[in-house]
């Protein structure tokens, strides 16, 4: 995503969902010392400081120790019981965003594991379930090597604290300006990366996530908002218009039950936002994304966020069961492979989530998970004009309108 986590890590939508386990750091200079505990709000117990003087501007500097994430050997039912216990008892009932959000996110992640699984034939998620001592968790599940797909993330997660304020401006697409200092937050999202091993059938990112962020008490910094984002994208190594119409028609589908301004804006913003810069090219054949979305309903938002991943399987699953058994080449697997380079220059060098999650310390199996198994670079390499592979490479250089 412009970036994700979260990001959209991807936030970004390009990196699976980032989550928010933060390194531990130090410095010389640090006015104060936070060590981790779950049973004060946002998972901190404060040493040689006072609570009321935490957030002045003189503690700006201080350094902050947060455990790494830990396995868990149980799903939860829910990541938000420490939360509502954290901050004075904020209800994680059906009637909270956050527990809608988070209930909608794993449905998904049932959905789009169950249907990848019934295509693969064969293959099974290995999944990792994992706790943040500094609140909330995740559920991070790959199916890797099977008979159709070379890699398939599927990553949710639901986490809360207090993060770095590089972190805050990685985040949020327009941070704008304001005073550094450590910033109490609440983010969810759901990630996923699909990478076929067929280089006629195409990888698919999507992520949607919701993340809202406070400002300390009497103290300059990010005010109190909530914003939703996220999208859907195709990355194909050959153009199939049938597939990549009929892709662009459910996104539009999906928006056009909200607002029928949603699919061309969101449409452009993801032409814009998975450009390769020093290529001059798209990642990809597009989709939609959007981020920092506030300006509509919360409720309505919320919605139009279920809708769409929801959309993900009908949008996707007919295109591979099309295309998983085409008979293909060495030349036509060495294309795919140059166009995954492609994919891995714009994850590290320019998505946001995958920015996010370095910045902060995150689960590094959960951000790179978005990386493919194989990918290739050669010297000045230039499809020949008029050729399948220039015809691919022309789209990703000059965006079409595919409806």
């Amino acid at each position: 995503m412009p970036s994700t986590a979260i990001f959209s890590p991807s936030c970004s939508s390009s990196a699976p969902f980032t989550p928010f386990a933060f390194s531990p750091s130090s410095s010389s200079s640090s006015k104060a010392f936070l060590a981790v505990t779950t049973r004060k709000p946002f998972g901190f117990h404060f040493a040689n400081l006072k609570k009321k003087s935490l957030f002045s501007r003189k503690n700006f500097t201080m350094a902050v120790s947060i455990e790494k994430e830990t396995p868990i050997a149980v799903r939860p039912d829910t990541f938000l019981t420490e939360y509502d216990e954290a901050t004075g008892g904020i209800s994680s009932g059906s009637s909270s965003i956050r527990a809608r959000f988070e209930k909608m996110i794993r449905d998904a992640q049932d959905s789009v594991c169950k249907a990848i699984e019934e295509a693969d034939g064969g293959g099974k998620f290995k999944e990792d379930v994992w706790s943040r001592p500094g609140g909330g968790g995740g559920i991070s599940r790959v199916l890797q090597d099977g008979a159709v797909w070379e890699k398939a993330g599927v990553n949710v997660s639901v986490v809360y604290g207090v993060m770095p304020p590089d972190a805050y401006r990685a985040a949020k697409a327009a941070a704008g300006d304001h005073k550094p200092g450590p910033i109490p937050f609440f983010a969810a999202g759901i990630s996923s990366v699909l990478h076929p091993k067929n280089p006629f059938a195409p990888t698919l990112h999507f992520n949607y996530r919701y993340f809202e962020t406070d400002a300390p008490k009497d103290v300059p910094g990010a005010p109190r908002q909530w914003w939703f984002g996220g999208g859907t994208d195709l990355t194909p190594s050959y153009i199939f218009e049938e597939d990549v119409k009929h892709f662009h028609s459910v996104q539009k589908s999906a928006c056009d039950k909200f607002d029928p301004s949603f699919y061309p804006r969101f449409k452009k913003w993801c032409d814009d936002y998975f450009y390769i810069k020093h290529r001059g090219e798209r990642r990809g054949l597009g989709g939609i994304f959007f981020d920092d979305l506030n300006d509509y309903d919360q409720e309505m938002l919320l919605s139009f966020a279920t809708e769409c991943a929801n959309s993900v399987v009908s949008a996707y699953i007919p295109i591979i069961e099309r295309r998983k058994d085409t008979p293909f080449t060495e030349q036509n697997k060495a294309w795919q492979q140059l166009r995954r380079g492609r994919y891995v220059e714009f994850n590290l060098v320019y998505d946001r989530g995958t920015t996010f999650g370095l910045k902060t310390g995150g689960r590094i199996e959960s951000i790179l998970v978005s990386l493919p198994l194989t990918a290739r670079w050669e010297y000045d390499h230039k499809p020949e004009e008029g050729s399948e592979e220039w015809k691919l490479l022309d789209a990703c250089i000059n965006p079409k309108e595919w409806i």
